[in-house]
């Protein structure tokens, strides 16, 4: 698996809020995982560290035997993120300056090329094949209600002033319910996550021909960032990049 992490602060915000990691075990099994973290005096970037430490903590110390299926795999993956949203919760209420404080969630459990996705607020996952780009997660937000009720457009979602509304984050409240989706990572495939720094500047098809470019995976990180900031940067920006494909 060859892959590339790569958080910017942006070119407006003071912090970085973001937080994204890739993780190995002895086994075969890895973890991909991006934090966008919200509320409070410096307090999105304690939910969104918090929810990258523990995960990684939960992901290392596991048994092996947990994840011999593909059933208990995901209840692993489900019953991480449970308990990483109740420490935040309960972090959050312990601590004045961090009320109400939460983060975005993608957590991607990689089986060699079995992929089982985790997904809670408004970053995202897209698959990218030689022939279609696929957006797999469906945001959790006020704006995304709206394009699925027929109510406002895809484009005028894009600049609506609730745009940023979140319906769905973890830490903010005692329980969750993530959605989940699996994806096969074919040997041409490529898998991006990313916050919506990036996804609110770049349209899929542009992402595709970052993807299509005959550089290094590590290169195409980098470009993404690049042009993120170009437009704007106004949020902080981070993203996963990951294929099973082979670099010459």
């Amino acid at each position: 698996m060859n892959f590339t992490v790569e958080s910017d602060i942006g070119l407006k915000r003071t912090i970085n809020e973001d937080r994204a990691a890739f993780f190995e075990r002895p086994d075969r099994f890895k973890l991909a995982i991006l934090a966008d973290g919200m509320g409070g005096h410096n307090a999105g970037d304690v939910a969104s560290e918090m929810a990258i430490t523990e995960m990684q903590q939960l992901f290392e110390q596991v048994d092996s035997a947990q994840f011999a299926t593909k059933q208990t795999q995901f209840e692993w993956l489900r019953d991480a993120v449970s308990h990483i949203n109740q420490q935040i919760y309960h972090y959050s209420l312990a601590n004045e300056n961090c009320q109400g404080m939460g983060t975005t969630l993608i957590a991607v459990l990689l089986d060699q090329q079995e992929c089982i996705i985790s997904h809670v607020g408004d970053s995202r996952v897209y698959h990218f094949t030689n022939e279609s780009v696929e957006l797999v997660t469906r945001d959790h937000s006020y704006v995304n209600i709206l394009v699925e009720n027929g109510e406002i457009s895809e484009e005028e979602a894009k600049n609506h002033p609730k745009r940023n509304f979140i319906l769905k984050a973890l830490g903010t409240e005692i329980s969750i319910d993530p959605d989940f989706y699996e994806i096969n990572l074919s040997d041409e495939a490529h898998l991006l996550i990313c916050s919506d720094g990036l996804s609110n500047k770049l349209t899929p098809e542009e992402m595709a021909q970052v993807i299509a470019q005959p550089i290094s995976i590590q290169e195409k990180g980098k470009h993404f960032i690049a042009l993120a900031n170009e437009r704007g940067g106004e949020d902080n920006i981070s993203l996963i990049l990951m294929t099973s494909k082979q670099e010459v």
